[in-house]
């Protein structure tokens, strides 16, 4: 369990590296965006690699089709309740969440970290963290620190409020890394297949809500062919 809290939390380590990157630099939003796009290609191939195509070996599809939609539908919810109390604009590089509560936004950042890092700790009980969810991890984390850290900057939040902020992030997301491998324990009683699945809609959902929106807003029809070219990275680390 231990290795996997150590990946879950180098994956949202870029959190922070984002927030020192709005703060000290100039970003513009294109640069943010094709990370964004990027980022969520990686992670819909590691999703379909790592969970889907593993699950479906034990599991038939109307089951694991059934708990990718649960997955999906609970993340769903969770960001439709956060998002009523503040943290809809968490991600916005002009400033537009700072009228959102600071809890909600933390929440928030918090619940779009939980699939990705719960997947991470199931690939490292696998037999070693995968290299494509780990770069999608981190290069999915990059932009939305660097997003939502801008726009907190530009409503006059100080760097270490910020930095507190996402160092509560990285540390929840170490935890769930360390939950991922513990829950798939034969001793928990817990199906691996099902469990996986249900991370896998929560992760698809997770990206089509939040990352994909902001990419799209600033890239527009780029957008597409950005998300495919990180779905074929990570199909060639997949193959590693």
């Amino acid at each position: 369990m231990g290795a996997a809290i150590g990946w879950g939390a180098l994956g949202a380590s870029t959190l922070l590296i984002g927030a020192l990157l709005a703060y000290h630099l100039s970003l513009g939003r294109n640069l943010i965006a094709w990370v964004m796009a990027l980022g969520t290609g990686l992670l819909i191939g590691s999703v379909s690699f790592e969970l889907i195509d593993e699950a479906l070996k034990t599991r038939t599809v109307l089951a694991v089709g059934l708990f990718v939609m649960v997955g999906a539908a609970t993340f769903a919810v969770g960001d439709w309740l956060l998002s009523r109390h503040g943290a809809g604009e968490r991600k916005d590089a002009t400033g537009e969440q700072a009228g959102g509560a600071p809890l909600a936004i933390v929440l928030g950042s918090v619940l779009d970290g939980i699939p990705e890092s719960f997947v991470l700790g199931l690939t490292v009980l696998e037999g070693g963290v995968s290299v494509a969810l780990l770069v999608g991890v981190a290069l999915s984390n990059l932009p939305e620190s660097m997003s939502s850290s801008a726009g907190l900057r530009a409503a006059h939040w100080p760097e270490g409020r910020v930095l507190l902020m996402w160092s509560v992030v990285v540390a929840v997301s170490a935890v769930f890394a360390g939950l991922g491998y513990a829950v798939l324990d034969p001793a928990s009683g817990f199906s691996g297949a099902l469990v996986q699945a249900f991370a896998a809609g929560a992760l698809l959902a997770m990206v089509t809500d939040t990352l994909l929106p902001e990419a799209y807003e600033v890239e527009g029809i780029l957008t597409g062919p950005l998300v495919v070219f990180g779905f074929a990275v990570s199909l060639a680390l997949s193959a590693l």
